[in-house]
């Protein structure tokens, strides 16, 4: 984990890697799974897993359930682990489910930082019986680089996606002042007014506001060009 750099790769390629590594790392495990949250509601807004079972199994719990090992770690904050899923009672729909597709052990981590909830790992086995006090003391070891290799990629992942944006404000910047020239030369409104104007005009359209501005001069350009 502290191997990785999080600024040579995506937030979804780190998601992939921490769950890779959990697999080589938890004794007994065969796939892992790795749910990121996001406030305010703390749900599921990015995962990723090692396997196709795994992806199956946290899409249930996560998706459709909104019970399994995972979302028990996370709302507990602890570890929580069963060696026979399809009889568990702790989760009556979950465990039964991933019985009958083979799956029979799991083990579950929550990813904290500071006391901040990032996510929850959960490793599984088809087997039974195959986790224990020490599986879960090595994956409670693995589970705080790990909360913060996806804590790291989360934050840099949100800065170039504001970086975007400020980008793409900066770009589409000048043709929104033209337009605003625009309206006040035709309205007498103040600048203000003129943006409160287009942006109800990108309210009501559903438009981009840049696009409703790019509309409006370029129709001031088309009037003009006829007028000559």
């Amino acid at each position: 984990m502290a191997g990785l750099v999080a600024d040579t790769l995506s937030l979804q390629q780190v998601l992939s890697e921490v769950s890779a590594a959990a697999v080589r790392a938890v004794p007994g495990a065969e796939g892992a799974g790795l749910a990121m949250v996001g406030p305010p509601d703390a749900r599921v807004v990015a995962s990723a897993s090692s396997a196709s079972f795994v992806a199956e199994l946290d899409a249930l719990q996560y998706r459709t359930l909104w019970e399994g090992p995972g979302v028990t770690a996370m709302d507990g904050r602890r570890s929580v682990w069963s060696n026979s899923l399809g009889g568990e009672r702790l989760w009556p729909h979950f465990g039964p489910r991933a019985g009958r597709a083979g799956v029979h052990s799991a083990l579950a981590m929550p990813l904290t930082v500071s006391d901040r909830m990032v996510g929850a790992l959960c490793v599984y086995a088809r087997g039974k019986g195959v986790f224990d006090d020490s599986a879960a003391g090595i994956a409670k070891l693995f589970s705080a680089p790990a909360a913060v290799a996806v804590h790291n990629a989360r934050v840099l992942s949100d800065a170039r996606a504001l970086a975007g944006q400020l980008r793409a404000a900066l770009s589409t910047r000048p043709i929104i002042d033209q337009a605003i020239g625009i309206i006040r030369s035709r309205t007498g409104r103040t600048a203000g007014e003129a943006f409160d104007q287009l942006r109800d005009l990108s309210q009501s359209e559903q438009r981009k506001l840049s696009d409703v501005a790019e509309r409006v001069v370029e129709e001031a350009v088309r009037r003009v060009r006829n007028r000559h």
